[in-house]
């Protein structure tokens, strides 16, 4: 696996976690609150080949 396709699917994959865990009783929200928006703009530029080439985030589907 390419280097940035491995950091990609980490990051992912720890931001499911995170999801999972919030909705664990007992959840320091918190600690969620501060840590997800740190991991979801960390995530590096998608590897190539993960969207189609006609697709635009920008654009309001």
């Amino acid at each position: 696996m390419c280097p940035d396709c491995e950091d990609f699917a980490r990051t992912v994959l720890l931001l499911g976690q995170l999801a999972l865990y919030a909705d664990v009783a007992g959840a320091d929200l918190d600690f969620v609150d501060v840590v997800s928006p740190s991991l979801a703009v960390s995530l590096p530029e998608p590897p190539l080949g993960t969207f189609p080439d006609d697709s635009d985030p920008a654009e309001d589907s």
